[in-house]
Parts: C-alpha cells; structure tokens; sequence
C-alpha cells in the first residue's frame, strides 16, 4: 500500500505521531491534527516527551491511525518536520482550526481540560510541513 500524501493527513481524525528518542529508537504517539494552510498543527503539552523528543530532534513521521494509535503497518509513513511553537497567539489563532475539525467533541475535551488538568501547563503547537517538497 502507498503512503497516504502530506495534504491527506490533515483530513483524518487521528494520526499517529513517530518522534524519535536520541538512540534513534522511534515512539508512537495518537494525536488530533489540523490543517494550517500548507501546514499540519498538532496541540499537546509542553512537557510531553514527543516535545522533549522533538526539541532534540526536529525529525517525525505520519500516518494515519485509530484513536488509540493502532496503524496499519502496510501503510507507508510520511516523512515530516515539527517545530515546537511556544506562543500562546498562535494556539489561540489554530484553536478555530481544531474546532471546525472535531467540533463538539474538541469542546468538550478541552472544558473536562479546563476542569480537571493542572493549571500551570503550558500548551504549545507542533507546526508541521513534510520532510521533502514533493511529499505534498
């Protein structure tokens, strides 16, 4: 099976996100995506370690998974880039990227969030672009 394209990740409800640890050992993780122009948006925590991992190393795959981050392993991954942004203005510009995607559902996690997860977090988005040009 083809690898799905860059454009078409942004179209599923999850995907799973390789990073890679310093040993070059890669961890999986199921993540919501969003389209942000010619660019992929992933929102997490800055204390994570896919941020960890990413801050040391900008290097990721994508592909499509389930909700708990089961792939299917005859699908290719896509090669991409991520940058962690920091900035608060731009989770706040992405938000209503996220909300025409998941809809209800993106508002309720992010009130039981609101609710229930500790205050100090900070939240960051992962900007995304493909590792090559013609991965689009």
């Amino acid at each position: 099976m083809s690898a799905p394209t860059f454009r078409s990740l942004g179209d599923e409800a999850f995907v799973s996100l390789t990073t890679f640890r310093r040993s070059g050992e890669p961890v999986s993780t199921p993540v919501w995506i969003a389209p942000d122009g010619d660019a992929l948006a992933v929102r997490t925590t800055a204390a994570t370690g896919k941020v960890k991992r990413l801050r040391n190393s900008s290097r990721a795959q994508l592909r499509p998974s389930t909700r708990s981050g089961k792939v299917d392993p005859a699908v290719e991954p896509v090669e991409v880039v991520a940058e962690v942004l920091m900035d608060p203005a731009e989770l706040q510009r992405l938000t209503p990227n996220f909300v025409r995607k998941y809809g209800v559902q993106y508002r309720i996690f992010m009130l039981i969030e609101r609710l229930f997860a500790n205050k100090q977090r900070q939240v960051v988005v992962l900007h995304i672009k493909p590792a090559s040009p013609t991965a689009g």
